[in-house]
């Protein structure tokens, strides 16, 4: 092993330097998952207790110690219980960052193709979304990627219908018995209807942002999905993905960014481009 430098009787080599970088890029993917929501407030009391642990036991305060190391002896046990959501959260990132997440790695396999077979319409949601955006009508729509999301689906009324607009605006209607939740697609097909989301934990969040937007951003932090959300009190549209709200969006905007995380089709994406450059050439018309 090559010797890199020395600090007193501390010989650091190349190897070293490797593994306390990739520690240290670790804790900052940690952090940066907790940051802003509670685990983060949980974790540095967690912390104190180990640090008076270490205080009292180095005092030898033998009563203090003997309780305090209880705590310390399941810390592991109680780490995995208090930040599962943190945790979870940290193995979907490496997961969506290695090569089996990779497209073009599948794209060969039969199950594959079926897959690709069964992408989302993205039309009928995009004109439904319009028209609830006009009437000011609160919507909340999942799209499932990967994962089919079945606990989500499992917690709402089962459908299994194909994608309509009709469908869609009668669902989230006020009047309507399913209106309040979420209504999951998965595969080109409406799941399930009046689904419950988890609710962001994030303190950071505006208060602008109601309960539908922060179950938006809830879902997001630790799932793959997209949600469109459709704002009852303004009437915008807003597209979340990975806990970031794309807010404000118009109906092109919409169609654009849904095909970017959902199809990967060439052809819309050009009949998008398209419809812009018209929009454009309207403008300088007039």
């Amino acid at each position: 092993m090559r010797l890199l430098f020395s600090i007193g009787f501390l010989n650091i080599s190349w190897v070293d330097m490797i593994d306390v970088s990739l520690v240290t890029y670790l804790l900052y993917q940690l952090y940066k998952l907790m940051r802003g929501s509670v685990a983060i407030k949980v974790f540095l009391g967690f912390l104190s207790l180990y640090l008076s642990f270490l205080l009292v036991k180095a005092a030898e305060m033998e009563l203090l110690t003997a309780i305090l190391g209880q705590f310390m002896g399941v810390g592991v046990i109680a780490l995995l219980i208090l930040f599962q959501q943190e945790i979870r959260k940290f193995l979907l990132l490496i997961g969506k960052t290695t090569v089996f997440n990779n497209d073009q790695f599948f794209r060969s396999f039969p199950w594959r193709r079926a897959l690709v077979e069964k992408q989302v319409s993205i039309n009928p949601i995009v004109e439904a979304a319009k028209t609830m955006s006009a009437s000011h009508t609160g919507a909340l729509i999942v799209f499932a990627r990967d994962s089919e999301l079945k606990f989500y689906t499992d917690s709402g009324d089962e459908l299994d219908a194909i994608i309509s607009k009709r469908l869609l605006i009668s669902i989230f209607n006020k009047y309507s018995p399913m209106h309040d939740g979420a209504v999951i697609i998965v595969r080109n097909r409406i799941k399930a209807a009046r689904c419950i989301l988890p609710v962001s934990e994030n303190d950071e969040l505006p208060a602008s942002f109601g309960l539908r937007h922060r179950a938006a951003i809830g879902l997001t932090e630790i799932t793959d999905a997209v949600v469109l959300v459709v704002s009852e009190e303004t009437g915008q549209m807003s597209l979340v993905a990975n806990g970031k709200v794309m807010h404000n969006l118009s109906a092109q905007e919409l169609r654009s960014k849904l095909n970017q995380y959902m199809l990967d089709n060439k052809e819309e994406l050009e009949e998008v481009k398209l419809s812009k450059e018209e929009l454009r050439n309207a403008r300088e018309t007039a």
